[in-house]
């Protein structure tokens, strides 16, 4: 006979295979544990239906499996219970559950999702969802870890207009077309492709991640000092010394204090990705739109050899001659506008980072150090995190020791 996963109550249709009790070739009573089921909080065991000999195990550990999917096939020692098994598997609805299989359904109908735990799908699912009014929360996923597909969707939306539920799902109100000239003169132009691009990513980085962001001023008198004093020596070797190689240096130091802002969630897994490598991604404007590209291995790197790099990537973003590649990988990203103005802002968390920080113009501002009030050049800092991955302490140390990180250059480190 082959055992299946029975049902497990109203909204639990799935569960993780948290452990297995049996071997092929074993010998079983009816009742012995097969395996445990896990949800997001409640292990449920699955007992056999009969008595046995174990001939083929169809599942593994850490495999999701489903109601209905078979776990175990078993060579039933008693032909009462072949019997029983074969009525059972003719008509698996009219199947009474077992003590044990009842008691792991109320165990698993019990179980809620986290609150704040993230949904699997992709982002035109995601988009679906958006423009239907529909909770991807309450929708079961049936693809790996989960996943929700446009089946799945589909299937929710049929369950609440087959239960006569009161559906929630509304269709989004289309933009409305306005006619902008009939107040005055305009000059239409279209969209390029890289801002559609753009516009859809920062969209979906808003809409998918809880951002908060951290602000604060930190003291870079000193480490602007040594960019002045040692940028003549850098031009010579063809590298225009800024700002920006002393703060990838500062963030990569504080990376390494600070090992949850160098990682990734993986939502299909369930998993937070910790990387062992820092790779810096750079938003670069051109007159074509905002690009990221990245700066590989930037912690095995010189100050000098930053610099170099810095300029050859933003010269190739500006001809729009950077590959796919030179865009991916990045680990945490830094948007400077220092250059061009402004203090705070809210920077966009560059998907699937945890993490963005963006700079302003620093601006000489008094400040009391020991007893005295002295002018000090101070660079206003903004830092965008994931809630999800990320916890206000967490965002108050980065600062901390970033602050500390750029306040720590001395001569040596920058000489070329």
């Amino acid at each position: 006979m082959d055992i299946k996963i029975p049902n497990l109550g109203e909204g639990a249709d799935s569960g993780t295979v948290a452990q297995i009790f049996v071997r092929e070739g074993a010998q079983i009573q009816k009742d012995d544990p097969l395996l445990e089921l896990e949800s997001e909080k409640a292990v449920a065991t699955i007992p056999s239906p009969a008595a046995g000999k174990v001939t083929k195990i169809h599942v593994k550990q850490g495999e999701t499996v489903r109601v209905g999917q078979l776990i175990v096939s078993v060579e039933s020692s008693g032909a009462d219970e072949k019997k029983e098994a074969s009525e059972s598997d003719a008509k698996p609805e009219k199947r009474e559950q077992s003590e044990d299989e009842r008691e792991a359904a109320e165990r698993f109908q019990a179980t809620k999702p986290p609150v704040g735990v993230p949904v699997a799908a992709s982002p035109a699912i995601r988009k679906m969802a958006r423009e239907f009014g529909i909770d991807l929360s309450q929708v079961r996923g049936s693809g790996g870890g989960g996943r929700i597909t446009t089946a799945d969707v589909r299937a929710h939306v049929a369950r609440l207009q087959k239960g006569g539920q009161p559906s929630e799902a509304k269709p989004a109100k289309p933009a409305e077309k306005i006619d902008f000239a009939k107040w005055g003169k305009v000059e239409r132009k279209p969209l390029t492709q890289l801002r559609r691009v753009i516009a859809q990513r920062m969209q979906e980085s808003a809409n998918t991640i809880p951002h908060v962001t951290q602000f604060d001023d930190v003291d870079i008198t000193d480490a602007w000092t040594l960019r002045k004093k040692h940028a003549p020596a850098y031009a010579k070797k063809g590298a225009h010394l800024t700002l920006t190689p002393f703060v990838i240096k500062a963030v990569i130091e504080t990376l390494k204090k600070q090992p949850i802002f160098n990682a990734s969630l993986d939502e299909t897994a369930g998993e937070i990705v910790f990387k062992q490598y820092y790779n810096i991604g750079i938003a670069v404007d051109t007159e074509h739109g905002l690009v990221v590209p990245v700066l590989r291995d930037a912690d095995k790197k010189s100050l000098l050899q930053l610099a170099q790099e810095l300029e050859e990537l933003a010269e190739k973003a500006r001809a729009r001659k950077l590959g796919v590649d030179e865009m991916k990988g990045g680990c945490f990203t830094i948007s400077n506008q220092g250059g061009i103005g402004g203090a705070y802002f809210t920077p966009i968390i560059n998907r699937p980072e945890v993490a963005i920080l963006g700079l302003g113009r620093g601006a000489m501002r008094p400040v009391v150090v020991g007893k005295k009030v002295t002018p000090r050049l101070l660079l206003p800092i903004g830092l965008s995190y994931d809630h999800r991955v990320v916890d206000g302490a967490n965002a108050a140390r980065f600062v901390v020791d970033f602050a500390e990180a750029i306040q720590a250059f001395e001569n040596k480190d920058v000489k070329v």
